[in-house]
């Protein structure tokens, strides 16, 4: 297990990997080593664990979901989807990735999907999408996800964190090529960011 301060003010959390937990908290190292069971590698991401940290940080309300984190490279060139950037900061889906991201853009498409990047954690481009319901169930959150990948600069890399309850979502991502890499949780502060 490794711990990092906060990249952020806003950013604290855990992240799980294969045999390998980070916390990026401002704690000490010896106060989340003190609340690990010897040899459970699972217990950074574990109730106990996470309520003890958000009382921590006084972020014990704010815990998000524990979240499928997947990655995938960019793509060169334009999308075969052509969304449109709308800058409507009044839009809830932007209006949700800054509480959790900077630099947030969105562009939309006339069948029903939003699709949102920025940066998050670490300054990481993250991902964002979100179907109509009328649109759901036609492949559109695969097509958004994987537009999504030529609307960043060439050579970087896209993260997207996924309910793993989301079942349609957890397809749909994996479909547009993303891989996944391991699992977290992030602890917005009170009132997140507007």
């Amino acid at each position: 297990m490794t711990v990092l301060p906060q990249p952020s003010p806003r950013d604290a959390g855990v992240m799980a990997f294969t045999c390998h937990a980070v916390v990026f908290a401002d704690v000490e190292p010896s106060w989340v080593h003190d609340r690990m069971p010897p040899g459970a590698l699972s217990a950074p991401l574990s109730p106990p664990f996470l309520t003890a940290l958000g009382e921590r940080l006084n972020r014990e309300r704010e815990a998000n979901n524990i979240d499928m984190v997947t990655v995938a490279d960019s793509l060169p060139g334009p999308p075969s989807l052509e969304p449109v950037e709308t800058r409507d900061p009044r839009h809830p889906r932007i209006t949700r990735a800054r509480r959790h991201r900077d630099g947030v853009r969105a562009w939309t498409t006339p069948e029903g999907g939003t699709v949102v990047i920025g940066r998050g954690v670490g300054g990481r481009w993250e991902l964002a999408l979100e179907v109509d319901d009328s649109a759901q169930g036609h492949g559109l959150g695969r097509r958004l996800a994987y537009a999504a990948r030529h609307l960043l600069p060439d050579g970087e890399p896209l993260w997207a964190q996924v309910a793993p309850g989301n079942a349609r979502s957890v397809r749909g991502i994996l479909a547009a090529g993303f891989v996944p890499v391991g699992a977290e949780v992030l602890m917005v502060p009170h009132g997140g960011r507007d």
